[in-house]
């Protein structure tokens, strides 16, 4: 009986770490520097199904020269929402040549969906305000890695 106890504890304990590391930042993404213009960009890299569907939850803060960058298998229509998100981002829904095909300022802890208008396979998230700042609107071409040709 008491080695049962034991075991369910620890069992328990268990569980409510899982559950405090589900309520936290991800950590350990890869970086890659993109360019807008002169701007440089030190971006995380989120390219698995499970990076992009915690994305940028539980942040609290993120310095105004990074973002994230989700980067999906295919082309396609990308929604995004924002639950479980604390900061205010515009997303950047960026065809495969680096151009951005639209911005979506979103909203934090929000479930509404910010879709891009054509197929991408890239969403570039930036603090809000980022690109409106350094002017840069739909058809600004970012510089980087994953838009060179192959």
């Amino acid at each position: 009986m008491k080695t049962t106890a034991i075991g369910l504890l620890g069992l328990i304990a268990l569980m409510g770490n899982m559950a405090a590391a589900q309520n936290t930042p991800q950590m350990g993404l890869p970086h890659i520097k993109l360019s807008a213009g002169i701007h440089l960009i030190d971006t995380q890299v989120a390219a698995s199904p499970e990076q992009r569907s915690t994305g940028l939850m539980f942040r609290k803060d993120m310095p105004q020269s990074e973002g994230m960058l989700f980067v999906f298998e295919e082309a396609s229509q990308q929604c995004f929402w924002m639950k479980n998100t604390l900061l205010p981002l515009t997303a950047a829904f960026v065809a495969d040549d680096g151009r951005i095909v639209n911005l979506a300022d979103m909203q934090p802890q929000t479930t509404e969906s910010h879709c891009s208008t054509q197929p991408v396979r890239y969403v570039l998230e930036m603090n809000q305000g980022w690109f409106r700042k350094k002017g840069i609107k739909a058809g600004f071409k970012l510089g980087g890695k994953p838009f060179e040709l192959k």
